[in-house]
């Protein structure tokens, strides 16, 4: 399981600190790299997720892992939200979201608080919408972080993860797997101060479960109707699930 692999192998630090360490460490250069690996292709994926959230007129939203609050903002714009609260472990990126947030006059509904997905500080049956982009892999333990999703998930509401999966067929497996091996870790290692974090990212993404077997594990925590949508040839899925009523 993905919680085994942490970002600094050499560190007595659990992962939850490891991982707010390293985004900490890459926070200001995020976004900026993020664009130039994902080719930009990140944001059509993330366009997809809003327009899942949307189809149940959603009036507060939950961002999990926000990062620097790309998604975030994204919902804001698109949707008819009148709360969107972003979430993360790691107040460097939340800064850097902060002054986006501020930038685009869009502090009156969007709150971003530092927090743990696996102790969510929401009561029960909170919100409407919870997403999560490329953010489930860094929870330390994915079936506890699941478990508190659905507990301050509204019943009937609708939860949609974004995360990397591995194509399957030829030749979008073998360009994965060179993007992943090659290209990831060396990108970090020219131009971010963190020279571990874009090689922890990489091997996170091609160990973490995806498809049915993180669907299945969605069903065991209690989600319903789940489903799983392949983007990009595979590079990397949608999820949708919901809570029963």
């Amino acid at each position: 399981m993905s919680e085994n692999i942490t970002p600094y192998k050499d560190s007595e630090l659990g992962k939850k600190k490891q991982v707010t360490q390293m985004f900490d460490n890459i926070s200001k250069e995020y976004d900026g790299l993020n664009r130039v690996i994902s080719l930009g292709i990140d944001q059509s994926w993330r366009k997809n997720v809003v327009n899942l959230v949307n189809d149940i007129k959603p009036e507060s939203i939950l961002d999990i892992a926000t990062g620097t609050g790309d998604l975030a903002i994204m919902m804001a714009e698109k949707t008819k939200a009148k709360k969107i609260v972003g979430l993360d472990i790691s107040e460097g990126m939340l800064n850097v979201g902060k002054e986006k947030v501020t930038q685009k006059k869009l502090s009156n509904r969007i709150q971003l608080v530092v927090g743990d997905s696996e102790k969510l500080p929401f009561e029960d049956n909170t919100f409407d919408a919870i997403t999560v982009s490329f953010g489930v892999r860094n929870f330390e333990t994915l079936e506890k972080g699941l478990s508190e999703i659905l507990r301050v998930l509204k019943p009937n509401g609708r939860f949609v993860i974004l995360e990397t999966s591995v194509p399957t067929k030829f030749p979008f497996k073998q360009g994965y797997q060179f993007h992943c091996n090659i290209i990831l870790p060396l990108v970090g290692k020219l131009f971010s101060k963190d020279k571990k974090a874009y090689g922890y990212l990489s091997e996170s993404a091609a160990n973490f479960p995806y498809g049915e077997k993180l669907n299945n594990i969605l069903r065991k925590i209690g989600f319903i109707d789940v489903k799983d949508i392949p983007q990009t040839f595979g590079v990397a899925s949608i999820y949708v699930s919901s809570k029963k009523s």
